[in-house]
């Protein structure tokens, strides 16, 4: 079986992440890790705080911390959160580590030496207020292309275009807010992204099968013509810009820019990974090593997309060495907050911390799974949030799981029963159930969120269809045998259930798993023979015990309080 390899966008090291982040990277990655680790195949699953750049500096100032011990405190929260989460990173690694600081030198010398790489002199913001250049976030004004009054200087959160500070209409420093500011010259390295144009268009046009928002994405810079990129900033948090293992002469106050070394992460946190397993990192990443029965996938908001069609896959190829590239780039649009965007700058909407603060993490990652941004971007509303989570955990799986165990407890002495013959009903059970098993193991596939939630949850009233014309209440009175084949069934499908659902609701799967004595199957993806295991039923005798409900409704009275807390597009979570 191919190994599959699974990046995740990774979260910036400024503060907790908001439910968007986790809606359009690291949730859907983790559910397709754990659906391709429960298939039998190898999986590695990397992700990692993004530490470099603007952003860490400015919340370090913010905080009044070095920006060494600010990234250490914020790295361990977001390992912490991710963790409650249930986010089964192999790996979660630091894009300060030295492992990156090594690969991306070594990347910019291997660039240079075929001729992807010149200084340029160039022209930057310069602050006298601040006494320094206004690299990237540190300037902010109106975007020159959607008039967004508070576009960043590297990229509009409004229109997702790709800036420059200098081209800022009326910019202003984001560190004293002065406006007196000057473009003057400085010296920077340049990836002549330009040379690579006709090759970036071959290897995007190679991967015909990626999603329709990724590719337009692409195509949409390759029509506009690839730009040559500057790759360092006048800052003093980085990787050092080397030559020859020495500080780059005129470069000494220099780093390079978060966007060339945070991709080259992903390979960095493999060699972290690798040295604490004691393996070979290359096999993963180097085709001269083995990595040609990798598959590779990327997942991330459709804001990262032109950095990983286009700048990474340059660094990649224009390196000239057997680095393995990406076969499958899955981009998700936005989830917005209302009828905003979330925002962890100007601390709009939930962040996952609080988000954990009212509810246990299975009710967030099934909405987002449910409600993923896959075709379109959606709108989180408490309301919504409300009617998903109480329809589909507490009114579809929960009942299910809940009534048939306690019936069990009650009329089969805590045990799945003995006798009787599968009926008609049950042939029609097993023969639909194994259809929706083989749907819903393509959509998973084909990293179709949305859809494979939607089909993992017909699977679920199926279940409660079975029940309700089965009637076990009924059955176990009139003939014995008759209705132990009904609930011995229906048990057998809470362990089926528990395994389907654990890449989604890991932590309800291993609850019902453990309510049917299915622990030790949990993690294995039923493929073939699914018909065979609904026949078939929970083993008799086995002991069963239903446990605390499994998933209790969201009242009203909770959506007011939160409504209150929270608000809509106006107020901070």
């Amino acid at each position: 079986m191919t190994r599959t390899l699974i990046t995740s966008a990774l979260p910036y090291i400024n503060g907790i992440k908001h439910l968007g982040n986790l809606a359009g990277s690291m949730l859907p990655s983790d559910v397709l890790a754990r659906f391709k680790r429960a298939q039998g195949g190898e999986v590695l699953f990397i992700c990692a705080t993004d530490e470099h750049g603007t952003p860490a500096e400015l919340a370090a100032a913010e905080k009044h911390q070095d920006v060494r011990t600010y990234c250490d405190e914020q790295h361990q929260l977001q390992a912490d959160i991710a963790k409650r989460f249930g986010l089964s990173f192999d790996w979660f690694g630091r894009s300060s580590s030295p492992e990156n600081c090594e690969l991306t030198q070594h990347f910019a010398a291997a660039l240079e030496k075929q001729g992807l790489i010149e200084e340029r002199l160039d022209e930057m913001i310069y602050s006298p207020a601040d006494r320094r250049f206004l690299p990237d976030r540190y300037v902010e004004g109106t975007c020159p292309i959607c008039s967004f009054e508070r576009a960043r200087g590297d990229q509009c959160d409004n229109c997702g275009s790709l800036l420059d500070p200098v081209r800022l209409i009326n910019p202003y420093s984001t560190i004293s807010g002065a406006r007196d500011l000057e473009v003057r010259q400085t010296r920077h390295l340049y990836l002549l992204q330009s040379k690579l144009q006709d090759e970036i268009r071959a290897f995007i046009d190679h991967h015909d099968d990626w999603p329709h928002l990724t590719r337009a994405i692409a195509y949409k810079h390759l029509e506009e013509g690839l730009i040559d990129r500057g790759i360092t900033r006048d800052l003093s948090w980085g990787v050092p810009v080397a030559k020859d293992g020495q500080a780059r002469p005129g470069f000494e106050d220099k780093v390079f820019y978060v966007w060339f070394d945070a991709p080259i992460e992903y390979i960095a946190a493999t060699r972290e990974w690798a040295t604490h397993q004691g393996v070979d990192w290359r096999r993963w990443w180097r085709t001269d090593a083995g990595a040609d029965d990798v598959r590779y996938v990327q997942i991330m908001g459709k804001d990262n997309v032109a950095f990983h069609t286009v700048s990474f896959p340059v660094t990649l190829l224009g390196s000239r060495e057997p680095w393995k590239t990406v076969d499958y780039l899955k981009s998700f649009n936005w989830l917005n907050w209302y009828g905003g965007k979330f925002s962890t700058s100007q601390r709009r909407g939930v962040f996952m911390d609080a988000a954990l603060e009212l509810l246990p993490a299975d009710y967030w990652r099934w909405y987002l799974s449910a409600q993923a941004p896959e075709s379109s971007d959606t709108a989180f509303t408490w309301e919504q949030f409300q009617s998903v989570c109480n329809k589909d955990l507490a009114d579809v799986l929960g009942n299910f799981v809940n009534r048939i165990l306690k019936f069990a407890e009650s009329k089969c002495a805590g045990q799945s029963p003995s006798g009787g013959t599968p009926s008609a009903l049950e042939l029609a059970l097993a023969e639909r159930v194994a259809r929706e098993v083989d749907t819903l193991t393509a959509a998973l596939e084909a990293v179709e969120i949305r859809r494979a939630a939607q089909i993992l949850r017909q699977i679920w009233v199926l279940g409660n269809e079975y029940l309700q014309e089965a009637a076990p209440w009924t059955a176990i009175k009139q003939d014995p045998e008759r209705g132990a084949v009904i609930v011995r069934t229906a048990l057998g499908l809470i362990g089926l259930y528990a395994r389907l659902s654990q890449p989604f609701i890991p932590f309800a799967a291993k609850i019902m798993a453990d309510s049917v004595g299915e622990a030790d199957h949990l993690d294995a993806w039923p493929s073939a023979g699914v018909a065979q295991t609904v026949l078939d039923g929970l083993t008799p005798g086995r002991s069963v015990a239903a446990p605390e409900l499994l998933f209790r409704k969201i009242d009203d009275e909770a959506i007011s309080a939160w409504t209150e807390r929270f608000g809509g597009t106006d107020t901070v979570g």
